[in-house]
């Protein structure tokens, strides 16, 4: 039988990795060992998985992202192009530091857009939106919009991706979706 993914004749796939049916992966591409990365994924060009990173199902990672050792993504994330991933705090070329890894988890729906670094140990919500050229260094709220360096919470997001608009009780309605929430708290649920 045959493999049930499309690897580009210049992508390097090391041994020991898992290949969801429908992932394509394209030129320059290289998927270390031991990672698993999901059904119907997207790897753009130049991409660098390094091993055992963790990719859910439906994953689209845009052409120069750079996902290091400690990351798992679930389900239906978008990473933008040239966003990268950290997996030490505080690196150093001389000083081995691969038992200090730290994990990131970026939960299904989020946004990862282009040039954004994402500090490790952080874990990024549900839906949540990261603007372009932001510097993750602290959890992300689900559903939240932030940008900037340090990346700060400036609004709300549907799970459609469009900034939301709330009345006098709380209560928004995404323009594409028409899917409802309810900001209470500080925290924004779909109702």
């Amino acid at each position: 039988m045959g493999k049930e993914f499309f690897a580009h004749e210049t992508a390097v796939i090391d041994a020991g990795c898992t290949i969801g049916k429908g992932t394509r992966i394209w030129h320059f591409t290289h998927i270390m060992p031991n990672c698993i990365i999901g059904e119907h994924c997207n790897m753009g060009q130049n991409v660098v998985v390094m091993p055992e990173v963790i990719l859910g199902n439906n994953v689209k990672v845009q052409n120069n992202v750079s996902i290091y050792t400690g990351v798992i993504c679930e389900d239906d994330v978008f990473l933008g192009p040239s966003m990268v991933f950290t997996n030490v705090i505080n690196p150093r070329s001389a000083v081995n530091r691969k038992e200090q890894y730290k994990q990131t988890y970026v939960e299904r729906g989020a946004t990862i857009g282009a040039n954004a670094t994402i500090i490790c140990g952080t874990r990024i919500g549900r839906y949540a939106f990261i603007g372009a050229g932001a510097v993750v260094t602290r959890d992300v709220a689900p559903y939240s919009l932030v940008v900037g360096n340090p990346a700060r919470h400036v609004g709300w997001m549907s799970e459609y991706g469009h900034r939301l608009s709330f009345n006098d009780e709380g209560i928004a309605e995404c323009p594409e979706s028409l899917e409802r929430y309810k900001l209470d708290q500080g925290m924004l649920t779909k109702i």
